[in-house]
């Protein structure tokens, strides 16, 4: 890592945190959900964001499929 504040080092985390506020955060009024069903939600959404998404980078397949395709995963 280099020093802090280095903004090329928190591209990765700073894409995700966006995305995840314009897909799941922003659209909707959190104010009465309790905080279990929010984590509930939150966790639910990085899962599907890790494993199910299609990405155009991986010629429109999900990073599952795409492993799959490689032979990498089970």
């Amino acid at each position: 890592m280099s020093r802090k504040g280095c903004s090329p080092d928190n591209a990765a985390c700073e894409g995700f945190f966006g995305r995840l506020k314009t897909e799941l955060f922003y659209p909707r009024d959190w104010r009465t959900t309790p905080i279990e069903q929010f984590i509930e939600v939150v966790d639910s959404y990085i899962r599907w964001y890790n494993a199910e998404r299609i990405k155009v980078s991986l010629g429109s397949l999900s990073p599952i499929e795409y492993r799959k395709s490689l032979g990498i995963a089970a």
